[in-house]
């Protein structure tokens, strides 16, 4: 055999060892990466073992034991703990300036837990669930029609230039006015107390639901634009399959920004348009100069404003089991 026989011969071998490792590769980059429904392969002591993500009952038990070894629920429980060892020190035991005037945790727990209250709201009182009713449907209302306008609005515009040419002038200058600002247009706008007031917080609630929907979807990469298009996507297809899911943890995102801001709104709405609700119950007990109560309406709305949120979260992990799911594979 001569020797230029014998260097091609060899060169043959070695593209042909290139060609089988190449395709053992591929192989066992398609069974990683395959079946992303049920879990992803990785590879210990040299051979593929499937990981099965979690759902249901078992993706929630599956967070809550990443989350109790972290410290973040104790450091949570510590501080809630030294917040109300403060306001009970300052309050009640050193009659702090500023803070004389105020009721303490004890006169707020005994007023909120008694049968008969000393300044009328309790949980055991109607009135109490009556202005917790009368907010959180005003709630309701208001944050059904941000969202129900908010997001497709937002889509719309992250979507096409044009849309967002025409209205995103308008929504910059209106979002810096301050939602106080519009009472008075409201009032002249609607009649009676219920309708200014959940247009207020569908107001506020609008502008943070439009927005962070519009940054959703112009954070999606051009490159599945692109893909689409070389496939032979309709714009309406690429619209629902690639804008719509990529922009919805934006979304879900903006909406709990947005019911915080709904809640502060409308409290804003009710001290100054109102005849019930959490807002108008802090107003009339700080007039009335009873403060217990004043302190348990602030009490109620924060919780009441957390569950909203919660609610929220919980239904926008619902829609993103996907997303859910390789964040627990990553253990995060």
């Amino acid at each position: 055999m001569s020797s230029v026989q014998f260097i091609v011969g060899h060169d043959k071998n070695k593209t042909k060892r290139k060609k089988e490792k190449r395709r053992k590769n591929k192989e066992l980059s398609i069974s990683m990466n395959g079946n992303q429904s049920t879990g992803i392969m990785a590879l210990k002591g040299g051979a593929a073992v499937r990981q099965v993500a979690p759902t249901g009952v078992a993706l929630y038990l599956h967070t809550l034991k990443k989350r109790l070894h972290t410290p973040s629920p104790y450091l949570t429980f510590v501080g809630i703990g030294g917040w109300l060892l403060l306001y009970w020190l300052f309050c009640e035991v050193w009659n702090l300036p500023r803070f004389e005037k105020m009721p303490g945790p004890v006169a707020v727990i005994n007023d909120w837990f008694a049968i008969h209250p000393f300044q009328g709201i309790s949980i055991f009182t109607e009135a109490y669930y009556i202005h917790i009713w009368v907010s959180v449907r005003r709630i309701l209302i208001a944050f059904t029609i941000a969202t129900v306008i908010g997001v497709p609005l937002g889509l719309l515009m992250g979507w096409s230039r044009r849309i967002k040419d025409y209205t995103f002038p308008i929504l910059e200058t209106l979002r810096p006015i301050p939602i106080l600002a519009w009472v008075p247009l409201a009032i002249l706008m609607f009649k009676g107390y219920e309708t200014p007031v959940i247009f207020l917080a569908t107001l506020a609630s609008l502008f943070v639901t439009v927005l962070n929907t519009l940054l959703g979807a112009e954070s999606i990469d051009e490159a599945y634009f692109r893909a689409a298009g070389c496939l032979g996507s309709k714009p309406a297809q690429i619209f629902w399959y690639i804008v719509v899911p990529g922009s919805l943890p934006y979304v879900f995102t903006g909406l709990q920004i947005s019911m915080g801001v709904a809640w502060f709104s409308l409290v804003a709405a009710e001290m100054v348009s109102g005849d019930y609700g959490l807002g108008y119950l802090i107003l009339s007990s700080y007039v009335n100069s009873v403060t217990v109560p004043m302190v348990i309406g602030m009490l109620t709305l924060g919780f009441v404003g957390w569950f909203t949120s919660a609610l929220i979260r919980m239904v926008g992990n619902q829609l993103m089991q996907w997303r859910i799911r390789a964040l627990a594979l990553e253990g995060r």
